[in-house]
């Protein structure tokens, strides 16, 4: 099988959950989760994603009556491979959705492919506008907090504060692109400009010191890093050997992460600003929730928003699963994204939202800034929240994304 070769497909365990009366069994819903298991966004999503996947199905519970299978799987960062994967899951192993998928390229490939095979994708990792904008699908939901919305709350906010010169360090595929452009758009709203740029082949590239010196060389009051993972992290350690900051240049995190910061040390994270979804500390039901995942994380680490993504999307398709049966869900991937988009969603990641007509999820976004070492109370107490964009307001307008699946 391409799986054993690649050494891409692991079969989670089985989470039977019922039947839908004494007697009879519903349909096994299979759900793969795509991810990046071995690469740069690893820690990011990868196995942490799987545990999330798995944990939605079992506080889902039997109250549905489903028989469901989580199945997981290597993309490599390669959109051949990730979709390869997916055209056997969907042709072969009767897979009726896909999630996580935490590479642009892939996702957006993705968007043409469930539909074709009317399938769902639950999309909680690729970060790329355009997966609700002109190359949307019917079939597809975006939980991801893309980079329009993180454009908007990180780079707005140090524009707002008086950043006026940004350089771009830009992973070249299309979610680095993606992040550049509406950094760009931000930066301009705000009588900024973007005075160059560096593109670095990805995931090919770990060595960053020729892009930094030729930011640094134009004088920018930020560098923005269009990247993210390890890629994102190497930024910013090599920034810190070139002494950036004595220089008064700030290294921003556009896609960054909780994980990120554990990784780098608040010694050399402080002062770090980053935008997520949500936050394990955010309430009560994100610490229960967090209790519930932390057992199955890698290294115990805490769960950051893409995972938490990972379960609320796995958690609403279930619930739509559930109201219109797993038959007309299995034999209609595009019934099954319409019956999320007609259900308000709630959960202990989010709490009360909802899905857009363009497939987009609606949540507040939440700008956090790296606590220095003496504020942190100890653990995974990294963050403190400096902004909260509303719902209604953290994304873009649909009216303005060209998605032609969108009724407006």
């Amino acid at each position: 099988m391409v799986f054993s070769r690649r050494g891409a497909l692991a079969l989670g365990a089985m989470a039977a959950i019922g039947a839908r009366q004494a007697g009879a069994q519903a349909p096994v819903i299979r759900i793969g989760v795509l991810t990046d298991m071995s690469g740069p966004y690893r820690d990011i999503s990868g196995p942490g994603c799987v545990v999330a996947a798995r944990q939605a199905v079992q506080d889902f519970g039997a109250a549905g009556g489903l028989r469901v299978e989580i199945l997981q799987a290597d993309h490599q960062n390669k959109a051949d491979i990730g979709l390869n994967i997916v055209r056997q899951w969907f042709d072969r192993e009767a897979v009726d959705a896909v999630a996580d998928v935490n590479n642009s390229a892939i996702a957006l490939a993705l968007n043409g492919l469930a539909r074709e095979k009317n399938k769902v994708q639950l999309n909680s990792g690729g970060a790329s506008v355009d997966i609700t904008g002109p190359q949307c699908g019917p079939n597809t939901v975006h939980w991801t907090t893309d980079s329009w919305a993180n454009a908007r709350s990180t780079g707005g906010a140090l524009a707002k504060a008086g950043a006026k010169r940004w350089y771009c360090i830009t992973a070249d595929y299309a979610f680095g692109h993606s992040v550049q452009r509406e950094v760009t758009r931000v930066v301009r709203d705000f009588g900024g400009e973007v005075v160059g740029a560096s593109v670095y082949p990805f995931p090919a590239t770990t060595d960053f010191s020729s892009f930094l010196v030729s930011a640094a060389a134009t004088r920018p009051d930020v560098i923005a890093l269009c990247n993210a993972g390890t890629d994102m992290i190497n930024c910013v350690k090599q920034g810190q050997e070139f002494g950036l900051a004595g220089r008064n240049i700030r290294v921003a995190a556009m896609i960054g992460f909780i994980v990120d910061v554990h990784t780098l040390g608040l010694h050399s994270a402080q002062g770090l600003t980053l935008t997520e979804s949500s936050y394990w500390d955010l309430n009560d039901r994100t610490r229960a929730l967090t209790r519930r995942l932390q057992p199955g994380l890698p290294n115990r680490h805490w769960p950051n928003s893409v995972q938490f993504q990972c379960y609320s999307a796995v958690l609403h398709y279930l619930k739509a699963v559930a109201a219109i049966g797993a038959a007309r869900a299995k034999a209609s991937g595009l019934e099954a994204v319409q019956a999320m988009q007609a259900m308000p969603t709630d959960d202990d990641a989010f709490g009360p939202g909802r899905v857009r007509e363009d497939g987009r999820k609606l949540h507040p976004t939440y700008l956090f800034q790296a606590k220095a070492p003496g504020e942190s109370r100890g653990g995974w107490d990294y963050m403190k929240l400096i902004a909260t964009t509303p719902a209604e307001e953290a994304f873009r307008p649909v009216a303005e994304g060209g998605c032609p699946y969108a009724r407006t």
